[in-house]
């Protein structure tokens, strides 16, 4: 047998297992060598040499390579709808798609920081057709052949009740409402962290009013003196008014009152609310709350219920000291068993979808941590899968141009829309111009008074103003059912302002919840960076960083006062 050596391997002239026909052939072709005729030689002669090309060597490594790889099984994706489309349709990414676990996306907002950028774009597709919490409803026809049907009527809530929702044709829960009705039916202190727009106001009212008017109906209740039963805690007077509103709605047909005292209004505003008496719901903002307290209008000693809404602002440090301030004059329960009975202590609802690490802190002070069941939602802290999602790099001074067309556009759907800013004189300043395009609108932004910013939004739901200019005042928990589109002409400064911004779009019992649409404009190098965050969470289909949904006690702080010499 006759051996070839080609630069550093031999190779056997038998052909067998050590190079494929086609790097045979090509060695021989290359060479004008015929390898049949080697095997004639005599095997006495001199091995013969024959010096390959380097780029050559590399070709027959491929190719070696390639052919063990062939048993591999290969990811391919069936062309279909497009979870990601850029401008550069190279980037683009298939719904059906899905990233190793260690495979670094390209991303379409790469090289945005360049000049050059701007002009380019990438939209994130909606890959459902109504939100994660909406449980799709089982047809009449299949009611027979299915199990059991969950309804409101399935969580043990009251009859009068769920007839007032059937009456206004709410009649599935939402898988956050599913999750946590019963454990507050059970006397549970409760955190619920769920994502905007997925039914948490319903969430707590309705075990509320249950059990309130389970108490108001019973013997012992009579030799009590009239007191409030829940205290419902807001960040903002508008949010107040419209849990006000809700809650009203609920409880006007049992009789019991519902009360809201708000800020912006003064202390002779705040004693009117209980003119006539304790409410058994009282909505409040910190600062009104306060002041309630302090001039004896209200005791929060028999209460039956201490909600917290929109927890993620409320800790926030703005308003943490206020908070701390008013739970002091609560007594919460530390189990389920201290919320029955005489001397009964009131169970604590925590409602958000962020928590700063200051919460465990302040909670610890009243109650026991381990005594509050944490209630997640599966889809919390991830991009909405049922809002398409656009952003659009461009000059600051181009924006007006992109947002007067983005108007004109939302205008012939007749489609209400939100436009986001960052600072209360963008929004004064953006209004002056619109009203030079002749685009009617409305503004709110802090800088206003309370009443007059109520005001305002309440004409916004109604329908007789199509547009609204706002900054992140109106992104917290307001019910905007009739928004299809949010304009953050401004790039929010956080993942979890966009997050509340993206969420006035496509929320539950919206109707057409697939109908939402945001579009972003994106402006400096620090929006882009913020921006390529949440396309690498798109691509990936993972939360966003840096979100928190966990109550974290702080580590204890070392005794700065002890003797070092001790």
């Amino acid at each position: 047998m006759q051996f070839l050596r080609i630069g550093y391997n031999s190779v056997s002239t038998s052909g067998k297992n050590i190079l494929s026909r086609h790097v045979r052939d090509s060695v021989c072709s290359l060479f004008a060598f015929q390898f049949t005729a080697l095997s004639h030689m005599s095997t006495s002669a001199e091995p013969v040499v024959i010096r390959v090309p380097r780029r050559m060597q590399e070709h027959i490594e491929n190719v070696k390579q390639m052919k063990g790889r062939k048993a591999e099984k290969v990811n391919t994706v069936k062309p279909g709808k497009l979870l990601i489309m850029s401008k550069n349709s190279q980037l683009n990414q298939a719904s059906g798609y899905t990233l190793g676990k260690f495979e670094q996306p390209t991303l379409a907002s790469k090289g945005w920081k360049h000049s050059k950028s701007f002009g380019d774009y990438f939209v994130i597709n909606k890959t459902r057709d109504v939100p994660p919490c909406v449980r799709e409803a089982v047809p009449e026809e299949n009611l027979k052949t299915t199990s059991k049907t969950i309804t409101f009527k399935s969580l043990n809530l009251c009859t009068d009740i769920v007839e007032i929702l059937r009456r206004d044709n709410i009649l599935y829960p939402t898988t956050v409402q599913l999750q946590t009705i019963p454990k507050l039916l059970r006397g549970c202190n409760v955190l619920c962290a769920a994502e905007t727009g997925s039914g948490k106001t319903l969430t707590y009212l309705l075990p509320v009013i249950h059990k309130l008017k389970g108490e108001i109906g019973a013997d012992n209740f009579r030799v009590v003196a009239p007191h409030t039963g829940c205290v419902v805690l807001v960040p903002s007077r508008e949010l107040a008014e419209q849990v006000t509103s809700v809650a009203k709605a609920l409880c006007h047909p049992f009789g019991m009152k519902v009360k809201v005292v708000g800020g912006g209004r003064g202390v002779g505003n705040i004693k009117l609310a209980f003119a006539s008496g304790p409410p058994d719901i009282l909505v409040a903002t910190p600062g009104a709350l306060i002041k309630a307290l302090r001039r004896h209008c209200l005791s929060m000693t028999e209460l039956s219920f201490f909600v917290i809404d929109e927890a993620d602002t409320l800790f926030d440090p703005s308003f943490a000291d206020m908070v701390q301030t008013i739970l002091t004059h609560a007594h919460i329960a530390s189990s389920p068993s201290q919320t029955q009975g005489p001397g009964r202590k009131a169970q604590l609802v925590v409602v958000g979808a962020t928590f700063p690490g200051g919460v465990g802190d302040v909670l610890s002070q009243v109650t026991d941590l381990g005594s509050i069941v944490t209630v997640k939602s599966q889809m919390l802290h991830f991009l909405m899968p049922h809002v398409k999602q656009t952003f659009l790099k461009v000059k600051g001074e181009d924006k007006l141009l992109e947002l007067h067309q983005a108007l004109k556009a939302a205008e012939q759907g007749n489609s209400a829309v939100l436009v986001f800013c960052n600072r209360a004189s963008t929004v004064n300043w953006l209004g002056y111009m619109l009203e030079d395009f002749g685009v009617p609108h409305s503004r709110i932004q802090g800088e206003m008074p309370a009443t007059v910013r109520a005001g305002i939004f309440r004409s916004f739901q109604k329908g007789l103003v199509n547009v609204l200019i706002c900054t992140d005042i109106a992104s917290r928990g307001l019910d905007t059912q009739r928004v299809k589109l949010v304009i953050n002409y401004d790039f929010p400064e956080s993942h979890a302002d966009y997050i509340h911004r993206a969420g006035r779009v496509g929320r539950a019992g919206g109707g057409g919840g697939g109908d939402g649409a945001v579009l972003s404009f994106v402006t400096h190098p620090w929006d882009v960076e913020l921006v390529q965050t949440i396309e690498t969470a798109a691509r990936r289909r993972s939360v966003l960083p840096g979100m928190e949904s966990a109550i974290r006690k702080s580590a204890p702080k070392p005794d700065t006062d002890k003797d070092p010499e001790s």
